[in-house]
């Protein structure tokens, strides 16, 4: 995993099971957010005439409320003293594994001017980035950010962005590598990906250059929920015995 860092969001710490250290400088503002998903985020709180308004953090995700961040999101912020519903709010939105609802989700949260978004994977990340551009945005887990077009640099991203990127391109080919390395003969290999995420063009791209070299042909399976995977057909595959799988990670496909 790599964090990369957007210069209004530098002290932004980023923990779905993993740590980061954020890097030095200083925010010009007085009050900050600082835990999400066992994370620090430092942004202003706003105040209403009447009293202090609680902090909101709005949640894009590509699935349900079921998922696995949103006890991993309430976990990191309690470790740092901070409860729902006490002195911080959490504004969920879900797609339901369905990403042409997420502009629309995405959208409802600016509406609602939360303090900072949090989101997961490319579908989420692309419709954050469009949908504002003064609202701090964390990125967790993002295949590829640069090849998505999220940010333009790692080391430098801009504008109001920062988060991880787990660099899935170059894993995805390299799972290729260890496969043809433990079945010397293998000839054919399934690719399962959800045609649907933005993220699958960067790493088929890498994947298709891996998999020429070794002299691999690839056979793409499209699914956009495990429930589709019964109606998959390999009658295509031109030899079953020296044939495997592999499964471009999305998250509709590994809920």
């Amino acid at each position: 995993m790599r964090r990369f860092f957007a210069r209004p969001a530098r002290k932004v710490l980023l923990d779905y099971g993993h740590r980061v250290v954020p890097r030095g400088g200083h925010m010009q503002r007085r009050e900050f957010i600082k835990a999400i998903a066992g994370s620090a985020a430092a942004w202003p709180l706003a105040a209403s005439a009447q009293q202090p308004t609680m902090p909101v953090i709005g949640f894009l995700g590509s699935l349900s409320a079921s998922d696995f961040r949103v006890e991993a999101l309430r976990a990191g912020l309690r470790d740092r003293g901070y409860v729902q519903g006490k002195n911080i709010a959490i504004e969920f939105r879900w797609a339901e594994g369905n990403y042409d609802r997420l502009p629309t989700l995405v959208a409802d949260l600016v509406r609602l001017k939360v303090d900072v978004i949090v989101t997961h994977g490319t579908p989420g990340s692309l419709a954050a980035k469009q949908a504002t551009t003064t609202i701090p945005i964390v990125l967790a887990a993002v295949a590829d950010p640069l090849a998505s077009g999220i940010v333009s640099s790692l080391a430098r991203p801009g504008e109001n962005v920062t988060g991880l990127t787990f660099f899935n391109p170059e894993i995805a080919a390299k799972r290729l590598e260890l496969l043809k390395e433990a079945l010397p003969g293998l000839t054919d290999v399934g690719i399962l990906l959800n045609s649907a995420n933005p993220a699958n063009g960067p790493t088929l791209s890498q994947m298709s250059s891996v998999a020429q070299h070794l002299k691999l042909e690839l056979h793409q399976f499209d699914a956009r929920a495990p429930t589709e995977f019964e109606a998959l057909s390999i009658s295509r595959v031109p030899t079953p015995s020296a044939f495997q799988f592999l499964t471009i990670c999305s998250p509709a496909l590994t809920r």
